[in-house]
């Protein structure tokens, strides 16, 4: 469908000069919050030293972090529908500052902890903010190019956290991360006050007393349980029980959603899944972020035991692929804009799989240079998949489920990067045990677990390369309405 004709000055931008000013605010603010997502990797070691905790015990600067993510990230829809844009920034920014303030200064492990949830608290409101603002501020022409820089802050923002991480531990202590983050991230929310400007309109959405604690029920045990899955210091019993109770949260909670639509005020609308486009694209999303987080788990871990690299190797090994899915993000944005989303998911879809076959070939002789370039090339196909799928997903709505279908992108993220993490984690442990039991030397036996990870993972990801061929690209026009209809 040909787009109308649009004044000269805005035919080749994205978006109006003071719009771009806005999204250029919420990308660095994004690329901020979610740097600090895994700048605690290399920090770890520090903090048990300076703190006299066990390394499960420090994990949990991790694990708390992506607890509260996936609880608070599905209760963004209701608050980018009942509140301001600049309301719901400074509320994120402002919990954002001061988990950081609070987790610099920290006396003790708990109050570090502490500091940590807040900080997740404002991080996870920030993307689903962003995602909702692009949608609202965009026309429908420029939405893949403006998709591509978000897709760069995700890709280049973990990427770069480790390495950032370890410069500023040489010059001291792991609170110098948080006294660089500080700083930053005030700057960003005073601009932000004076800057930003409402994008849509809120509506006075009843806050549901069931749904809060349903939330918690059911993402809170899910990503916990899919966390266990696979470490053989906890009894098997926490995980299947952590995971059985959030399932029956997640019914509960999808069920109270139901009768909440039929009255107009769902706190997180599930029919954003009566899309097709948006069904097909979040189950590719899904996959995609399975995939990527259970390699960025089992690489470093098979480079470091069976290749006996040592950490800054290996964080500098796969440093250049997530620059480079960063670095493509605005072109492949670009070139969706042209071209739609199936000649570029698609062969991307393939390289993928072709990558997670040969990385099953590994030998303890392959070059480690051949390893790195396998990386970057499943990197960069990344980001021919990802861009275009934020595109399609919350292109294919109307503009009444924007704020939950962001909402709902954010979620499963969460839960899929914990549940490809459990995937690659089981089945290499499980291989690994049996190759032992057989005979094999340790690092044989490591590197046949991790052989039949990764195609374990090219099995599940084939059925992402069958559904690119299901893409569409959405209309041109916004549709305020929409309604039900599958495979719009």
């Amino acid at each position: 469908m040909t787009a109308p004709a649009k004044p000269a000055p805005e035919a080749s931008s994205p978006a109006p000069t003071g719009n771009r000013s806005i999204i250029m605010i919420l990308l660095v603010a994004a690329f901020v919050v979610i740097l600090n997502e895994t700048t605690m990797n290399v920090a770890l070691a520090s903090i048990m030293g300076d703190f006299g905790v066990t390394e499960r015990a420090a994990q949990w600067l991790t694990t708390a972090f992506m607890l509260t993510m996936a609880i608070v990230i599905p209760i963004t829809g209701w608050l980018l529908e009942r509140l301001h844009t600049r309301t719901v920034f400074t509320l994120a920014m402002a919990l954002f500052s001061a988990g950081t303030a609070l987790a610099m200064v920290a006396p003790t492990f708990p109050m570090l902890l502490v500091g940590r949830v807040v900080q997740a608290s404002g991080t996870a409101v920030m993307m689903p903010l962003l995602m909702t603002t692009i949608m609202h501020l965009v026309p429908p022409h420029g939405r893949g190019q403006m998709m591509g820089n978000i897709s760069m802050v995700i890709a280049v923002a973990p990427a770069t956290g480790p390495t950032l991480s370890g410069l500023l531990l040489q010059l001291g202590s792991w609170r110098y991360i948080f006294a660089f983050v500080l700083p930053v991230a005030l700057t960003i929310l005073a601009l932000g006050r004076l800057r930003l400007r409402n994008a849509g309109e809120p509506r006075p959405v009843p806050l549901d007393g069931w749904s809060i604690p349903l939330t918690v029920l059911a993402f809170g045990p899910l990503i916990y349980g899919l966390s266990l899955i696979g470490d053989t210091t906890v009894p098997f019993w926490e995980p299947m029980l952590a995971l059985g109770l959030g399932i029956a949260g997640l019914i509960g909670f999808a069920a109270r959603q139901f009768v909440l639509q039929a009255q107009e005020r769902a706190f997180l609308d599930l029919r954003t899944f009566t899309f097709g486009t948006f069904t097909v694209a979040l189950m590719m999303m899904a996959l995609g972020m399975m995939a990527l987080f259970g390699t960025i788990i089992m690489l470093p871990l098979m480079l470091q035991r069976v290749y006996e690299l040592e950490p800054i190797q290996v964080g500098l090994m796969m440093l250049p692929g997530g620059v480079a899915m960063g670095v493509m993000g605005p072109l492949v944005g670009r070139l969706y804009d042209r071209l739609g989303p199936r000649p570029l998911v698609v062969p991307a879809s393939f390289v993928v799989l072709g990558v997670f076959v040969a990385f099953s070939f590994l030998t303890p002789t392959t070059p480690w240079w051949l390893v790195m370039i396998g990386h970057m090339m499943m990197s960069t196909s990344f980001a021919f998949i990802f861009t275009p799928l934020f595109t399609v997903a919350l292109g294919s709505l109307p503009k009444r489920l924007y704020s939950h279908g962001s909402a709902l992108i954010g979620t499963i993220q969460q839960v899929a990067g914990a549940a490809g993490t459990a995937l690659f984690v089981t089945v290499f442990a499980m291989q690994a045990e049996a190759a032992a039991a057989a005979g094999a030397g340790p690092d044989r036996s490591m590197l046949e677990g991790a052989h039949w990870a990764f195609l374990g993972a090219g099995a599940v990801w084939t059925a992402a390369v069958v559904a690119g061929f299901f893409l569409r690209r959405p209309p041109e026009e916004d549709d305020d309405e929409g309604g039900p209809v599958l495979g719009h």
